[in-house]
Order: C-alpha cells, then structure tokens, then sequence
C-alpha cells in the first residue's frame, strides 16, 4: 500500500463545523488542520479543536494542529455602506485619523498609523492583495493622499501593503501575544508566526511558547522582501517555513513568486526546515467541485519541487465543497509523486555530527539501494524521522513512538507516517517483531519482505538511536542476551 506523502493541511471555519464534514475530510487525508487567529473567537478555536481531537481519535488517526497568528496585517477600516467601487483616476484618501467605522467612497481610515512616517510620495499601495493599486501623491500630516491606478470593487479591512515593502510595524501585535498564551490550552502541535522578518522574532515566540508551558513547533511564514534576505537565519530558528505566496506576492510582485518559491523549497530541503507551500492552490474551489487545470498544475508543481506540505485557505474554510477540495488535492499529490525520481542523493554526501544523525542518513542510504519496502524509526522526539524525511525516496517512513506529542509532530514531515508503539518493558526481539506487526497491519510489507529498523539500546533517551537492522518479515532473528527497555 503506497501511502501519498506530500503532506494535506486543511484552514478550519465555518464550512468545516459540520461533523460529518470533518469526519469526511479526516478519511479523505487530511494531516494537519489550521486554526486562523485572524477570524473567529478562542471559544470557535477550542470547539474545532476539540472536534477535530475527538474524530481522529475515533478513528485511530492522528492529526496535526496549526494555529495561525494573525501579525500585524495592515488593514483599512470599514466603509459606511460594506463596500465601494473607485475607479482609476479617483482621488482616495487614507486617514490616519478618522474613524474605523467611517469609509467612503472618498476616504477610510487604517489600522496601522506608522504608515505616514513610511511611505512617500511616489510609492505605491497595494490593497486587497494586490487587486487595488494606489498611487502615493502626498503625505500631510495624517493623510495618505492616492490617486487610484487599478480599481475595481473594495469592502471593508482589505489588508494593505507597500510595494517593494519596507513598512515598519512590529511582527507581535498585542493579539499575538494573548493568542500565543493559548497555545497550550488548544494542545497546538504547530504555530505560525504571520509578517515576521528577523530571527528574533521567531526566538521570542519560542521564548513564549516556553513561558507558557507549550513545546510546539514553530512554522515561520516567509510574506515579507525582510524575510527573503535572512532566510538563511530564518531557516536556522524554525522548524518549518511557509511560502505564504499572497502577502508575498503583493511585496515582491507576482511574477517573482514561483521563482522564489522553488528557491525556498530547495533551500529548506538543504536545512532540518520543512516548508509548507500555501495561498490560492484550490481557490476556484471556494464555489466549484472540481479544480481548474492551472490549480492541478500549480499543486502539482509544489510536489515536485519538494514541499513537505500543500496547505488551503478559503477552499476550506467557507468553501462550498471542502471534501472535495481534500480529495482533489490528495489526488494531485499522489499522481505528481509517482512522477519523481524513485532514488535521490539529496544530502547524502553531507557530514553528520551526531551519531543519531548518521543512523538516520545511512538507513536512508541502504534504503534507497537495497529493495527495501519500509523503514520503521523508533524515536523519542521524531528527529530522527525528520533527518530521513530529508533525503528523497519513495519508501515509507514510520515514526514508531509511545508519545502523543510526537506522533501529531510528525504529520507535517514528507513521507512520515506516525504510528504508536510504547517499547518500554519489551526486549530488542519483541521490539523487533512489534515494530514489523505495525507495518504488516499497516498492510505496508508482507512475509519475506525486507524492512529497515532504527533504535537505541537505551529506549526513552531522546537523541539515543545508535543501531540500524535490516529484518525480513517472516524471518525475525532472535537477538541474544536480550534485555528489556527501560525508561
């Protein structure tokens, strides 16, 4: 049985509240959810957790949670009457001063009032990602004034950007810090920190979290021109980066962002970062059942390249057809993976400084030139499992592991598969038959199959995998002077 294994995560919100929606997104394949801290209360955010707990546990599945920081997003305010229609050549003002509720066709105000220390005559601002533009003409105490150059139709706390970027709020508004307190309550496995660009940021948020008694991951969401020039401090701090192509794309300009794209996926897979490929990859799916070729492409592209994960948005979260929008993109993935190379070399030439590290990388190695059908990683805190996701191959990883914690950590690594098995109190030899039985029921081997195990000799030692056995199923040795695991 081959399992897809570009990773699924799916943006939770009113169209996924249904439980046989969520029930029929679960089966679909769905690895990881997403909880957007930009809409919805904390109340909305722990029902859907709970919910979403509740069925994978039903259903012996293990799902991921993401929970989304909202950042600081500049945004205008509300207009009178919901929206407006300005066309180019219009005069439009943004005043820093008035009130949020007070838009006109004429004027509105903004969340963000540094915007008139940062812009300047001649700057452009892009509205509603991108589809509004807005010529800078001058700044006069709290006034932007614009002239319209691509109008078209504009509602109410449309975000807001400068061209080129160079805008100056903070990455941690006050709502990040009281949603990042919840990060514990909610069990979040991952957090997302929106519009950072420094390092430091994401070592704050780690800090927090830490406060807070929560060890979750930390996912850095590249959208801002900062961002791409320490990318490399970027990818060191994280866990995983996300290449959140709206925001980004309004900044750099979209013709830049596939290019970008791929150099992002490619240098996280050079680095223990996973990277998650997001924005619009489904969109027309928000009203249509089926997806249009350009979007089968563009998901389909993301797999190849690499991306440990696609991700959808609005498909999801208010779409007509969320089931659909699962199922279409795991049929992409699937297909698009059967394209790759069977056998790869990424990183295999590259040193190990850990002796863990090396197991990793050598059973990845044999893997790829012994017919094996499947390696099964014994671990604590799922790196080892992260190391070998690393290096592309088609064979199947199972993260073996008696943590919770870790089995929904893993569900954001390409081609890892968590699967429960508490070790302790079993010798190396019933470890050995337990770690098989997993992928025998799993349906992922059959008796004189060739499968590749990773373990301690001290089990319940995080960082302590020192072994590598190649096993035939059906054909287990017996170890000697077999000692039992302990804690």
């Amino acid at each position: 049985m081959m399992h897809r294994r570009t990773k699924i995560i799916t943006t939770l919100g009113p169209a996924t509240d249904d439980e046989q929606v969520m029930s029929d997104m679960i089966d679909a394949g769905i690895d990881l959810v997403r909880l957007n801290f930009s809409h919805g209360s904390i109340e909305e955010h722990k029902r859907r957790v709970e919910m979403v707990r509740r069925i994978s546990k039903e259903k012996h599945y293990n799902v991921g949670i993401l929970g989304d920081l909202q950042g600081a997003k500049l945004r205008i305010g509300r207009f009178k009457e919901g929206k407006v229609n300005i066309l180019p050549g219009d005069k439009f003002t943004l005043d820093a001063e008035l009130d949020l509720e007070s838009g006109t066709k004429d004027v509105i105000g903004f969340t963000y009032k540094g915007l008139v220390n940062d812009v300047v005559a001649g700057d452009t601002l892009l509205l509603d990602d991108g589809r509004i533009s807005l010529h800078v003409d001058s700044v006069e105490g709290p006034l932007v004034k614009t002239t319209v150059i691509v109008g078209g139709e504009l509602s109410s706390n449309k975000g807001m950007n400068r061209k080129g970027g160079g805008l100056s709020a903070a990455c941690l508004t006050e709502k990040d810090l009281k949603d990042i307190t919840y990060a514990k309550e909610l069990d979040l496995d991952y957090i997302a920190i929106s519009f950072l660009k420094r390092a430091d940021d994401i070592y704050r948020v780690r800090e927090l979290l830490k406060d807070n008694d929560s060890d979750a991951g930390i996912v850095s969401k590249i959208e801002t021109s900062e961002a791409l020039e320490v990318i490399d401090e970027i990818l060191a701090a994280s866990d995983a980066i996300m290449v959140a192509r709206g925001d980004l794309g309004v900044e750099i300009g979209d013709a830049e962002v596939p290019g970008v794209q791929k150099s992002l996926i490619s240098q996280a897979q050079k680095t223990n970062c996973c990277v998650i490929t997001a924005t619009q990859m489904m969109e027309s799916m928000v009203h249509s059942p089926i997806p249009t070729r350009a979007e089968v492409s563009d998901v389909a592209n993301a797999v190849l390249d690499g991306t440990d994960a696609v991700m959808t948005s609005g498909e999801t979260a208010v779409g007509e057809y969320p089931v659909e929008v699962v199922k279409a993109m795991s049929r992409v993935c699937r297909a698009s993976e059967h394209r790759e190379a069977q056998k790869g070399a990424r990183r295999i030439q590259e040193g190990a400084e850990r002796v863990d590290k090396a197991i990793a990388m050598s059973a990845m190695y044999l893997a790829n030139h012994l017919n094996v059908a499947a390696i099964a990683a014994l671990t604590e805190s799922g790196t080892t499992a992260l190391w070998m996701s690393r290096i592309s191959s088609s064979i199947p990883i199972y993260a073996l592991t008696r943590h919770v914690k870790t089995l929904r950590r893993v569900t954001l690594y390409r081609g890892v598969f968590p699967a429960k098995l508490d070790f302790l109190g079993k010798t190396h030899a019933q470890v050995n038959h337990a770690a098989v039985d997993v992928l025998k029921e799993s349906r992922e081997v059959v008796d004189g199959n060739l499968v590749i195990l990773t373990k301690g000799d001290l089990m319940g030692v995080d960082g302590g995998t020192n072994a590598m056995k190649v096993l035939q199923v059906g054909n287990i040795v017996e170890e000697q002077n077999d000692p039992e695991y302990t804690g």
